[in-house]
């Protein structure tokens, strides 16, 4: 049976202009996964989320679960898969987190980087893009993917 995940980019708008504290910062939907990634390679979906994980890869993110700050356009995405009924695995990660990463850190076997299996040169290169150039104007924690496995 295969894994196909779903999700999407959010960011914060207000974060940068009135604070975090201020009741108009609030998580804005992005763009959906689909647009961007045309596969669900499952090396990618171990090494970033730790599912399908046979090669051993410290997840990036695993398991943090749908964020309760969440956007009404990310809760409606959510709702329309089946939520949290006929999803799991729902996880999240912000640019900030992305761009720390060290994308040279290898599997269990130490064959697959990081890098050659979720990097800027795989399907996940469109998503990290789309993600730099929103944390540029919005800031690097203000940026986040949501995503989720069915």
């Amino acid at each position: 049976m295969s894994t196909d995940v779903s999700g999407l980019i959010e960011c914060r708008p207000g974060a940068r202009l009135w604070g975090l504290d201020d009741e108009d910062t609030v998580w804005e939907a992005g763009i959906d996964l689909f647009l961007l990634n045309r596969g669900n390679a499952y090396d990618g979906l171990a090494c970033l989320f730790g599912i399908r994980n046979s090669s051993g890869f410290r997840p990036l993110t695993e398991d943090r679960g749908f964020p309760g700050d969440a956007s009404e356009g990310l809760r409606r995405e959510f709702a329309d898969c089946g939520g949290h009924d006929c999803v799991y695995g729902t996880t999240w990660v912000t640019w900030a987190e992305l761009s720390a990463t060290d994308w040279q850190e290898t599997d269990a076997s130490g064959t697959r980087s990081r890098a050659s299996v979720a990097g800027t040169d795989t399907d996940w290169g469109r998503v990290w893009s789309v993600m730099r150039i929103l944390s540029e104007v919005h800031g690097a924690e203000n940026v986040r993917l949501v995503v989720w496995f069915h």
